[in-house]
């Protein structure tokens, strides 16, 4: 079995490919839940152990994610980020001439892909205005659902405010105002569109790979393809990807 796990900040993705790199399993745990439960300090690093995640046999692991630099996992061979969610995409849709957008829960990848290569990139990782915990916060302040959150994209209240603490603040006035709920959801999703779209203009392509757990709602699909005319493609596993990119990763 081929493992790949993907560390981050929110959660830890962990997959299973048998040997002709077929997913048979897949998990997604809260990140302190995952260390806590599954992994063991030693001298050598952290010890995960796969018996007690229901896998005694594992010949291959494959790491990365925010986690990579600062937890070493015994036996583990560690990836960048920006290669495993490469991978995970191509593994994912067969496409080799395609841009990626990766939306997770700390920061924000636009990665442009040619002949399976990676030629540029732009992340945004100074700022938590792009990414899922941003809209984490906003859906606790309108008081509903991710999922429901991520629906609403018809007629978006116009938010100015750039950082994540202001925008709440920003948010509230605008409940007071008397704004309804999809208009305030649908400003919510408008603002990570707006942050994302110079990295997507530079680096863009005809195709759009949409990975990362925000990649499960519509909203921001919605506003891609209608404002920029770019075809969005969301793999079957968007919150896998870079998990999925280390478990078909090749190199020693």
């Amino acid at each position: 079995m081929r493992c790949g796990i993907d560390l981050g900040s929110r959660s830890v993705k962990l997959v299973m490919l048998d040997d002709n790199k077929q997913l048979t399993t897949a998990n997604v745990y809260e990140t302190a839940k995952f260390y806590r439960d599954y992994g063991q300090r030693s001298e050598a690093g952290l010890v995960v152990d796969f018996a007690a995640l229901g896998f005694p046999e594992v010949s291959k692991i494959t790491a990365t994610g925010y986690g990579r630099n600062t937890i070493d996992i015994v036996g583990a061979t560690v990836i960048p980020e920006l290669k495993a969610h490469m991978l995970g995409a191509i593994a994912q849709t067969g496409l080799m001439d395609f841009t990626l957008l990766d939306l997770g829960g700390q920061d924000s990848k636009v990665i442009k892909v040619r002949k399976g290569r990676m030629i540029d990139f732009q992340t945004n990782d100074k700022c938590a205005a792009s990414t899922g915990r941003y809209l984490e916060n906003m859906a606790g302040v309108l008081d509903i659902g991710l999922e429901e959150l991520a629906g609403y994209y018809e007629n978006p209240v116009e938010l100015s405010a750039t950082c994540a603490i202001f925008g709440e603040s920003e948010l509230i006035g605008c409940i007071v105002e008397g704004y309804s709920t999809p208009e305030l959801a649908a400003g919510v999703n408008y603002t990570i569109y707006k942050r994302i779209k110079p990295m997507l203009t530079a680096l863009k392509s005809d195709k759009l790979v949409f990975t990362g757990g925000v990649a499960l709602g519509r909203a921001i699909r919605e506003f891609i393809t209608r404002e920029m005319g770019i075809e969005v493609i969301v793999p079957e596993h968007p919150q896998l990807n870079g998990a999925i990119g280390c478990a078909v990763y090749e190199g020693k």
